[in-house]
């Protein structure tokens, strides 16, 4: 597979159709990409890989629904500016993903459901996030949850980068 965009789908067409049966959204579902205001949900570029993908007979992999990178503010906060509690934060997370995850379900069979959750050094298991600091590590599992139950047939990843340094795969695994 590849990872890309639309300016990579319009270049190098020939290129990944040859060598590719799968892509990867690079940064087009990412959540600040698709939801950047609460109102507010902007399909067009995730559309755009998702109809390359199905009109050239590759698979599609969605990445990713929780990062603490590249994520709109307002999930987080209140109208106040103030960090919402942990029901809220799931509240708004079942939303972002039902709508999503929804909207792709026939043409998505793999979603990077987290992504980048743990410290890369040190001995804390969770890398810091306002994720951690609303619902502690609470979120990673309902994350999973609400994606199996928007796409029950999907396939669902933790994602990661440096799982081959030992401190850090092992705490992938724990």
């Amino acid at each position: 597979g590849a990872a890309v965009n639309p300016h990579t789908i319009q270049t190098q067409k020939s290129l990944l159709t040859h060598h590719y049966n799968s892509i990867t959204a690079e940064n087009e579902m990412k959540f600040v990409s698709v939801h950047p205001d609460e109102e507010r949900y902007t399909f067009e570029d995730a559309d755009k890989l998702v109809n390359f993908a199905r009109e050239n007979g590759m698979k599609m992999r969605g990445h990713t629904l929780v990062w603490h990178n590249q994520t709109s503010d307002w999930l987080f906060l209140d109208q106040y500016g103030r960090l919402v509690d942990d029901n809220t934060l799931f509240s708004r997370l079942k939303s972002h993903i039902e709508t999503v995850v929804g909207r792709y379900k026939n043409d998505i069979y793999a979603w990077d459901v987290v992504n980048e959750v743990i410290a890369d050094t040190g001995d804390d298991l969770l890398r810091k996030s306002k994720w951690t600091e609303i619902a502690g590590e609470a979120f990673i599992a309902k994350a999973f949850e609400l994606a199996h139950g928007a796409d029950p047939d999907a396939l669902l990843f933790y994602n990661d980068y440096n799982e081959s340094n030992p401190h850090k795969r092992e705490k992938i695994y724990h």
